[in-house]
């Protein structure tokens, strides 16, 4: 398909240059957004067990991670069309100023319940940060070179994933659990002056109605789904529960009533249209079986190794390191070799393979388990992580036609924060109803009676079972080792159906256009540099006998669609 977009001659409206000069201070805007959001994921998982121990919450735990992902889940798909519609420079603002304002209540929350409000709050930020750094990269660079920059976009996940850790370790063994969130207030606010004076890309005004019931009935049914499965996989609840299946109830009928209000919508929050493209489908399933796998480990392996490999937090979250190593690793050497080739279909077949291999010996894991050992297994993870992540969002946005890059975008990763959603859910209510069960046995066994039993599980913390008699010390420990080394078998299943589908991805030929480009609202490569040194010699005078030459000047740019299916 061949589409022609015309030059615009007013000054308000001519053409960003994307010179190569500003594709890296741009970049440098989104590096800074995505640090502040990714790190802050990890940097909980770690002071975990101490938050839940002081806050009283040790049952719920769970909720911590399930509020931030639920919100975030709910707002992905919304700043994506928005961004597509409204432009995201401000957008981008308003999430980091978001996110930044949650992380100052949650380091102030006095109950276990006000904190999960506030990580929902910062849920909602951190929502837009990621997906619009990936959409604003797909803005301004081609397809075809957009690996060697989304390769270090996935570097920083894994950088956040040691570093958060360690961080949070270090300020529970040494300060507080609130310094996990005071230390967001300044990148917060440095991010936020970075973005503003570097993130120089143009707003836009919708020309058509704001789908606001899309929107509506979208959160409802993430809402429902959500409780539905955390209803079922509770104790107090369970599957056959009345209540557990309301939500399930509820879920179906928003689903129904939002593919019926899409299918009507001027301009839907999620086109239907998406779901006929093949390349869109395939990669999209690829991302929710991922997520269901991925983002379960990721939660609840530096609680196993504080609680039952007996370390510290900050010896917990230094052990994440070789998870980090691999997955930048593989991140950057896929995007840079995907660059060179432009062939992707392998690298998610070779990563689900090995996140496979990993969930494996996970199921090994307990509490005589070797450190050494444990880091070779993360390294592993990381690794089969980063020929995924990336890779899967940049074949995504090469199938669509790049007005609609920012809500395939988020399509793609509501799909993975569904499953990821799902997978702390389900599986968190695994591991956290049957640790229940097993710590009141160890505690009852001591002679607690069963109220005492169930408060001292409630309140248990790192610090508090360094505190506890040696044989009830590792009854603990054991405790946690049987609780959540089984949950990865269930997990292994749905990394080998990512593994099945990434095997039918179809290998499309990657775009050499900018999404900006070939929307008529840039004009980038060699060009964009020779109008930019032509303005700079007009501004001082070199060329004073000639009119200044402006992006308006430009010839009309012809984009021709390589990828177009």
């Amino acid at each position: 398909m061949s589409t022609t977009t015309a030059s615009r001659k007013t000054p308000d409206s001519a053409p960003l240059l994307l010179t190569q000069r500003r594709i890296w201070i741009i970049f440098a805007a989104l590096i800074a957004g995505m640090m502040l959001s990714s790190l802050d994921q990890t940097i909980v998982s770690t002071a975990m067990p101490t938050i839940v121990g002081q806050l009283g919450g040790v049952e719920h735990q769970a909720w911590i991670t399930t509020a931030y992902l639920l919100a975030t889940t709910i707002v992905m798909p919304i700043y994506g069309k928005f961004g597509d519609v409204l432009g995201r420079r401000n957008l981008f603002l308003i999430a980091i100023a978001l996110f930044t304002l949650a992380s100052v209540g949650a380091a102030f929350a006095g109950t276990f319940w006000m904190f999960v409000i506030f990580r929902a709050m910062q849920g909602l930020g951190g929502g837009g940060l990621m997906i619009l750094s990936q959409a604003i990269i797909a803005d301004i660079v081609p397809a075809s070179e957009r690996g060697k920059y989304m390769g270090p976009l996935g570097a920083i996940f894994g950088l956040s994933a040691v570093a958060g850790p360690l961080l949070g370790g270090f300020f529970v063994d040494h300060l507080t659990w609130q310094w996990a969130f005071y230390i967001n207030i300044p990148i917060g606010i440095g991010a936020f002056l970075i973005a503003w004076f570097a993130l120089t890309i143009p707003n836009k005004k919708s020309t058509k109605k704001i789908d606001m019931l899309g929107v509506l009935l979208l959160s409802i049914a993430t809402t429902c789904l959500i409780f539905f499965t955390d209803f079922g996989g509770n104790k107090n609840h369970g599957w056959a529960a009345p209540e557990t299946w309301a939500w399930g109830v509820g879920m179906l009928a928003a689903i129904v009533l939002f593919v019926i209000t899409e299918a009507r919508a001027e301009d839907p929050i999620i086109p239907l249209a998406l779901f006929k493209n093949p390349v869109f489908v395939n990669a999209t399933a690829i991302g929710f079986t991922l997520g269901l796998g991925m983002f379960s480990a990721i939660a609840f392996v530096p609680t196993f190794l504080q609680m039952s490999s007996g370390t510290s937090a900050a010896v917990s979250g230094l052990l994440m390191l070789p998870m980090m190593v691999g997955l930048m690793g593989t991140s950057i050497y896929s995007g840079i070799a995907i660059t060179k080739t432009g062939k992707y279909k392998g690298y998610p077949i070779a990563g689900a393979l090995v996140t496979a291999l990993a969930m494996l010996a996970f199921t090994t894991l307990s509490a005589t388990t070797p450190l050494w050992l444990i880091c070779v297994y993360l390294f592993v993870f990381g690794a089969g992580l980063g020929l995924i992540m990336q890779v899967v969002v940049l074949v995504v946005q090469n199938a669509v036609d790049p007005s609609m890059v920012g809500t395939a975008t988020s399509t793609n990763n509501y799909f993975r924060e569904v499953g990821a959603s799902l997978g702390v859910a389900i599986f968190g209510a695994m591991f956290t109803n049957r640790l229940s069960e097993k710590l009141t046995e160890v505690f009852t066994a001591s002679g607690a009676n069963a109220a005492d039993a169930g408060t001292a599980t409630a309140t248990l913390d790192p610090q508090t079972l360094a505190q506890l008699p040696d044989a009830m010390r590792e009854g603990i420990v054991s405790a946690y080792a049987d609780s959540l080394a089984p949950v990865f078998w269930y997990l292994i299943p749905f990394i080998l159906i990512a593994f099945v589908l990434a095997l039918f991805l179809k290998q499309v030929k990657l775009s050499d256009t900018a999404g900006m480009v070939a929307r008529g609202e840039a004009i980038g490569g060699d060009e964009a540099q020779a109008l930019e040194d032509a303005q700079r010699h007009a501004t001082t005078g070199a060329t004073a006998s000639a009119a200044p030459v402006t992006a308006s000047d430009a010839p009309v740019v012809e984009v021709n669609k390589a990828n177009d299916l």
